[in-house]
């Protein structure tokens, strides 16, 4: 596993030889969990563990309510009452369901800010990078998907507005979005489609899962300081690193133990907390919310989509330019999608030679702003379209795409980063260990 000296399984018994011969997964096993793992992790790298403790989670419980729920106009909000009323232990299997989408989504942007912030999608992790970005697009596809399942009134009107931005697509809109829907209109075929889509996706999630870990496992572990862990021998990869089990492991149960009594006692206190109340009354086409909002963890797109109206200059400019081709619609489409691929060439966008922002002083005030600036966008994507609040978007909107094209590329050549320690073992040392070990950081040369 991965390219750094590590010891190799080597099986004692005739039993576990007989098995390695044949089907090597005791030495997979003894390989993973012996992993050399980066000594200086900090608590930061914990939520890998909570993202596929989530995800097995969100398969077991929507298998059951699966069994339970009727994909038809006519019965899905009534299947989904009979859940929460009838069927044992039903509210609490829909509540884990439900929530769990949410801390699901939270642990994936911490996960992704972290990834960010640490220079994890440099050079040898862009596969691992850009695999983790299909993941979430994954995430994103099955959350809205889910959404449309109890078939209220938001989960109806918030399809018809989601589904109606395929239409602003020129030429191919309108068919696409009869492809989708399998109608002209939200309704039966859509519900099938939907309901199809959101089993399936989860599984294709845990695939990709599986090929994101063992992406990283052949490159090696991140950490803090951007060093890469020596590789000349097993004695000195030894230095930088510890097996993953038992440290590691037991850190990220303990971590794991912390962040599910919270999420407990969410779904036990305040299960409804984060949902919206229109979704508690059955769809109807002819009654359409004062106000639709999607899920707080699409809220930040949301906003990005918004924000580009007719009225903006820069879309005047790209209408004008395209001959009213790319109107205002579908120019918010293009910003919002712009804005996932925009994160997905990090890799390629950051010029700068030091790969942890820890030794980028510059770096960290304008992350810190781009962090403050993804909450700002979530705030007001969930805010009317009128008064200061597009002000606001259009700002949050401009910022999250400077940063990506313009901040960050140009960092690379005005910033002068510290200097990294030598080794992953400096730096541990200077934390945790001898303080003679330990090599303060010092601007570059």
């Amino acid at each position: 596993m991965s390219g750094i000296p590590h010891d190799h399984y080597e099986p004692k018994s005739n039993f576990t030889k007989g098995v390695e011969s044949r089907l090597p997964i005791i030495g997979l096993l003894h390989t993973t969990l012996t992993a050399p793992t980066p000594k200086n992790l900090n608590w930061m790298w914990i939520w890998g563990i909570v993202l596929t403790f989530t995800l097995a989670l969100q398969i077991a419980t929507g298998i059951v309510l699966v069994m339970h729920y009727t994909p038809h106009v006519d019965m899905a909000f009534n299947s989904v009452e009979h859940i929460m009323r009838n069927v044992n232990g039903g509210h609490m299997i829909r509540y884990f369901h439900m929530n769990g989408a949410s801390l699901f989504f939270l642990a994936v942007y911490i996960h992704m800010f972290r990834g960010l912030y640490y220079g994890s999608y440099k050079a040898p992790r862009e596969i691992t990078w850009i695999i983790g970005m299909l993941i979430y697009i994954m995430m994103m596809g099955a959350g809205f998907m889910g959404y449309v399942l109890p078939w209220g009134q938001m989960s109806f009107h918030g399809t018809a507005v989601i589904t109606g931005l395929f239409g602003a697509i020129p030429f191919v809109g309108e068919s696409l979005q009869t492809l989708l829907l399998g109608a002209g209109a939200v309704g039966q075929p859509a519900l099938n489609r939907f309901f199809s889509l959101h089993y399936l996706l989860p599984f294709i999630i845990a695939g990709l899962v599986i090929v994101h870990i063992w992406a990283f496992h052949s490159t090696g572990n991140n950490n803090p300081t951007g060093v890469e862990v020596r590789r000349g021998s097993v004695a000195e990869a030894k230095k930088d690193t510890l097996p993953f089990w038992p440290y590691f492991v037991i850190k990220d149960l303990f971590a794991l133990a912390i962040i599910l009594t919270v999420f407990m006692a969410v779904v036990g206190f305040m299960p409804n907390y984060l949902g919206h109340p229109d979704n508690y009354i059955p769809a109807n086409a002819l009654a359409t919310p004062s106000h639709i909002v999607p899920e707080w963890y699409f809220l930040p797109f949301y906003a990005i989509l918004r924000a580009f109206t007719a009225d903006v200059w820069v879309v005047q400019i790209v209408n004008f330019l395209s001959f009213g081709i790319i109107d205002a619609k579908f120019f918010g489409v293009l910003a919002m999608f712009g804005a996932i691929f925009v994160m997905a060439l990090a890799p390629w966008l950051d010029t700068s030679s030091v790969r942890s922002g820890r030794f980028r002083p510059m770096f960290k005030w304008w992350f810190a702003l781009l962090a403050v600036d993804f909450v700002v966008l979530m705030w007001v994507g969930a805010m009317p379209t009128d008064g200061i609040y597009p002000y606001i978007s259009l700002l949050g909107a401009t910022y999250w795409f400077a940063y990506f094209l313009i901040i960050l590329p140009l960092l690379g050549v005005i910033e002068k980063p510290l200097t990294p320690p030598a080794t992953i073992e400096d730096d541990f040392n200077a934390h945790y260990g001898p303080k003679t070990g330990g090599t303060a950081a010092k601007p570059a040369e």
